[in-house]
């Protein structure tokens, strides 16, 4: 099923889904309430291409944990992926199996032209 993951505590995540054109087809996954998976981020990394592109490095705890000043392999990414919610980028559309990463405006106007195509 086409899904969003993304966080319900974040106004810029509420504030896209509010604008969206159509949801009814669309499954709600809350990173926060209900954490992903292994399985869910292996499928991300698969359609994305590594794991770096799906991680956030705005994320504060980013910077708290000093991740900023390593150099992280594709297996760090994946760990923190896996860690905690907040190193994810939000949010992430995956849409007839082309996904859709981050609050661009370029990625939100691909992946609304994609619902209104479901």
């Amino acid at each position: 099923m086409d899904t969003i993951y993304y966080l319900a505590s974040c106004d810029t995540c509420r504030k896209i889904i509010k604008a969206l054109p159509s949801t009814d087809k669309l499954k709600f996954h809350d990173i926060k309430q209900d954490p992903l998976t292994e399985a869910e981020i292996d499928k991300m990394k698969d359609l994305a291409g590594s794991y770096e592109e799906l991680f956030s490095k705005k994320a504060m705890l980013y910077k708290s944990m000093g991740l900023k000043d390593k150099n992280l392999t594709e297996a760090d990414f994946k760990k923190y992926l896996l860690e905690h919610y907040t190193f994810l980028k939000r949010p992430v559309f995956i849409i007839s199996d082309k996904i859709y990463i981050g609050n661009s405006q370029k990625n939100i106007i691909e992946a609304t032209a994609a619902l209104k195509n479901l």
